[in-house]
């Protein structure tokens, strides 16, 4: 078997990338796989565990390469990125903005602060008098979200 250049394996990345980009889940992840038969990269494994994590609902499996890569480039912003997405997918909102944090900690980037801000946003307390942990303000502000209100 004849080796592949360097070149294969990053416009099979840049494909997957794109392909990640415009939603198609589906198509990162079988170039992902293609790149990582012929480059190994802590970036590949990031976006493969994000990919996993949606697209075959493994989050457990996602979750463990995003942590790889981390430990690995704990200084690359799009690991904390992934991770957090991945942590998103799986309904654990605190764990990605904990995650998220720690990435802008890091560096940051505008990914993380968009991500950060969409999600770490919350509504004022419906009674801004009493405090957010109120019961009051609980009820009040579960009622009012199913009545549609808020």
């Amino acid at each position: 078997m004849e080796p592949v250049p360097q070149e294969d394996a990053e416009k099979l990345l840049s494909r997957a990338l794109a392909a990640f980009s415009s939603g198609e889940y589906q198509a990162a992840l079988a170039q992902l796989e293609r790149a990582l038969k012929l480059q190994d990269n802590p970036l590949l494994h990031s976006y493969l565990g994000l990919c996993i994590a949606k697209e075959r609902g493994q989050v457990k499996k996602g979750r463990e390469l995003c942590l790889a890569s981390l430990d690995l480039e704990p200084e690359n912003p799009a690991h904390y990125l992934n991770l957090a997405r991945v942590h998103q997918a799986a309904g654990d909102k605190l764990l990605a903005i904990d995650v998220l944090r720690k990435g802008m900690s890091v560096g940051g980037s505008d990914e993380l602060k968009a991500l950060l801000a969409t999600l770490g946003t919350r509504k004022a307390p419906p009674l801004s008098f009493l405090s957010r942990d109120h019961i009051l303000n609980k009820w009040l502000g579960i009622a009012l979200s199913r009545v549609g209100l808020r």
